[in-house]
């Protein structure tokens, strides 16, 4: 919770907070709070309120046998009127409750309750005053794993792969639709019998409200999905199959195929995997997929979630250690104590003022 007076009013003029119900989100569940203005020492007249969602997205530049060169800043990718045409009286307390959805494709911040390092989304407040918009109070939020994704991430975990960084690039993933001009990648190094073989291998979700795509990209050099000699392996199930799949079994096999034909783009998907069953009509990336839980839009229940994941407790073992201890280096130890004011400093700069 961010307080500030209104710029357009100046001294005297009305004050604004952002509560929050709770620091934690999920993917396709509402963010729940108020909008909490004090009126100042004369009636104030107000446009418009309207809440956002805003990521810090990178455009990356990368060479071959290089490291890459991120540059990027804040992006906007939801925006919300929570209200019209509110009239605040002097000295009183106004609160507006909203429920600001959040789009499946928000990027995940938070693994077991621990912030990822280089990422953050926050909820950007802005009224728009006489004409003229008033921007400010950024409240950080720390965006969770929906369980088919935690099931991917635990089996990480489980095949001992160590956590190296994550972040959000513009751009867009080669034959995967998806509805941001952003995607996140989580940036991992091999298990240690893949040592020499591969270098790292980057992950990605796209999520909408009834299937989840996984894509896999292991890399010999560094770099992401526009280097030139990298494996993609591409993955699509509903929501359901994904929590049901043997991720460990997959994402184990499709990385040996890698190491040993390094050339190839081996199928990462049910045709030659036990783990899936070799039922490869069920899968839309090689047959036809109907549609899962019937949901329309954000925060229905079409898509159960496991509620425990939106507050960030009750992992499995192997994956939370794996990524805190994996993200504490690279966040130089401050992960685990990184408050949440800190987080909206270090990602999204000084949006008070």
């Amino acid at each position: 919770m961010f307080s500030r007076m209104l710029s357009a009013f100046g001294i005297g003029g009305p004050s604004v907070d952002t509560v929050l119900d709770s620091p934690h989100a999920v993917p396709g569940q509402p963010i729940t709070g108020q909008v909490r203005i004090q009126g100042g020492s004369s009636d104030a007249e107000i446009s418009q309120i309207v809440l956002s969602l805003v990521t810090q997205v990178e455009a990356e530049r990368g060479g071959f046998g290089g490291d890459d060169e991120h540059h990027g800043g804040d992006t906007e990718f939801f925006r919300m009127v929570v209200q019209q045409g509110l009239r605040v009286p002097a000295g009183q307390l106004v609160s507006i409750p909203f429920q600001l959805p959040v789009p499946w494709e928000t990027p995940i911040t938070a693994v077991g309750g621990a912030a990822l390092p280089g990422l953050g989304v926050g909820v950007r407040t802005e009224l728009l005053v006489a004409g003229a918009p008033d921007k400010g109070d950024l409240d950080p939020v720390l965006v969770g794993p929906l369980p088919s994704q935690d099931k991917v991430l635990d089996a990480f975990g489980q095949l001992g792969f160590s956590f190296r960084s994550a972040g959000v690039e513009a751009g867009s993933l080669p034959g995967v639709p998806h509805e941001f001009g952003f995607y996140q990648e989580l940036e991992f190094f091999p298990p240690a019998q893949f040592a020499g073989m591969v270098n790292q291998v980057e992950l990605t979700f796209v999520a909408n409200a009834h299937e989840l795509q996984v894509i896999l990209d292991a890399d010999r050099r560094r770099g992401g999905f526009s280097s030139g000699g990298d494996t993609s392996g591409h993955l699509r199930l509903s929501h359901q199959e994904a929590q049901a799949t043997n991720w460990a079994a997959a994402i184990s096999d499709w990385l040996t195929e890698v190491a040993q034909r390094g050339q190839t783009n081996p199928a990462f998907s049910g045709a030659h995997n036990p783990a899936f069953g070799g039922q490869t009509g069920r899968n839309p990336a090689f047959g036809g997929q109907p549609g899962f839980g019937g949901q329309p839009g954000y925060g229905g229940r079409g898509y159960d979630h496991d509620d425990h994941n939106q507050q960030g407790q009750r992992r499995r073992p192997g994956m939370g250690g794996m990524l805190a201890a994996g993200a504490a280096g690279a966040a130089g130890g401050v992960l685990g104590g990184m408050a949440l004011g800190s987080m909206a400093e270090e990602f999204f700069g000084d949006d008070e003022g």
